[in-house]
């Protein structure tokens, strides 16, 4: 069965987002989400779930190398529990270990700085997490 997905890369500042469908495992990056200390703009949420109409919605769960979870690993579970609370989407957490490590090494690739102002890194990470789910 086709679906459709989508994919956060939680953060407390920015909120990295892709799409993509299980047929032929065709992905892309969206804009990046601000967030204020974690929390999104639930409209901007809105729209681009009623936009993408996803049959599953991906969030990276930051566990640490040791398998324990961080800090942010239960704030990640618990924009996964809000996005499914508000909105009925249904959610799967995904280890994403050094899934940011890799993105930004994709984003200097591309020719980003570290300035994080215009770097797609955390969208990027948001397509890398998706594409691990696709293929396991």
């Amino acid at each position: 069965m086709i679906k459709t997905l989508i994919a956060f890369d939680y953060g407390t500042k920015n909120i990295g987002v892709a799409s993509g469908t299980t047929l032929a495992a065709i992905t892309s990056e969206l804009p990046t989400l601000k967030a204020r200390d974690g929390v999104p703009n639930w409209d901007q949420i809105k729209k681009l779930l009623d936009e993408r109409q996803p049959d599953l919605v991906l969030v990276g769960l930051p566990l640490n190398m040791d398998d324990s979870e961080s800090e942010l690993a239960a704030r990640a579970r618990k924009f996964g529990n809000r996005l499914h609370g508000r909105f009925g989407v249904q959610i799967e957490m995904v280890d994403e270990r050094l899934s940011t490590f890799e993105a930004k090494g994709e984003a200097f690739e591309r020719g980003y700085s570290d300035d994080y102002k215009n770097n797609p890194v955390d969208s990027i990470a948001a397509r890398l997490i998706l594409e691990s789910w696709m293929n396991r």
